[in-house]
């Protein structure tokens, strides 16, 4: 599962990955162009949630809806 996120401060998009099924990728590119990678998909959402909000985005609709389905991953 893969979510693109525009943020207010970057031209380029944010990127979350979170992918169990293909040897377990769990990364993303912050707004900077920088990224982090994880052990797993708590560690990824942990840092989602403590790091960024909805303002930061343009569409903050996004950004929950990803949180949402994000969700659904914990583990």
């Amino acid at each position: 599962m893969e979510f693109t996120l525009k943020s207010k401060e970057s031209a380029i998009p944010c990127l979350v990955t979170l992918d169990d099924e293909n040897g377990g990728r769990y990364m993303i590119r912050k707004e900077d162009t920088s990224g982090e990678v994880f052990n797993s998909s708590s560690q990824l959402i942990a840092w989602v949630s403590a790091n960024w909000h909805g303002d930061d985005f343009v569409d903050s609709d996004s950004f929950h809806h990803m949180m949402k389905e994000l969700d659904k991953y914990e583990e």
